[in-house]
């Protein structure tokens, strides 16, 4: 195997890098829109063994965790229906790991932002009870 065949293997070559900068600007993104609609950035990829959670912003007294989904085009259901059941399961997880610093947990939701394309569609609330 060559070293260029070893690092796509890993997600660590050339391809992988593009995707990671594509995914953080669809991130930064995110972010400028949902602070111009007046939520507040608490936390940025948040990580833990669970999972990770893009973006946590406060919306008045809500904590709201972001996943940012992004597609090039719409096809097969696009950016929003990207987000399957074994996604939730470990942004539920993952949202539980960072509430269990805290000593009264906040109310909270669960948002998708789906780019596809140009195109950005807040989904709020998309999570309920687990």
């Amino acid at each position: 195997m060559t070293d260029d065949a070893r690092s796509s293997a890993r997600g660590t070559g050339t391809g992988a890098r593009h995707k990671r900068a594509i995914g953080r600007a669809g991130e930064t993104r995110a972010l400028a829109f949902l602070q111009q609609q007046g939520l507040v950035l608490v936390e940025q990829n948040y990580r833990c063994r669970h999972g990770e959670i893009d973006l946590i912003l406060r919306d008045g007294p809500v904590l709201v965790f972001v996943e940012v989904r992004l597609r090039s085009r719409a096809h097969f259901g696009g950016a929003a229906a990207s987000v399957g059941t074994i996604k939730q399961a470990r942004l539920w997880r993952t949202a539980a790991h960072y509430l269990s610093r805290e000593v009264q947990a906040p109310p909270c939701r669960f948002d998708v932002i789906a780019i596809d394309g140009d195109a950005l569609q807040w989904l709020k609330n998309v999570l309920v009870g687990q």
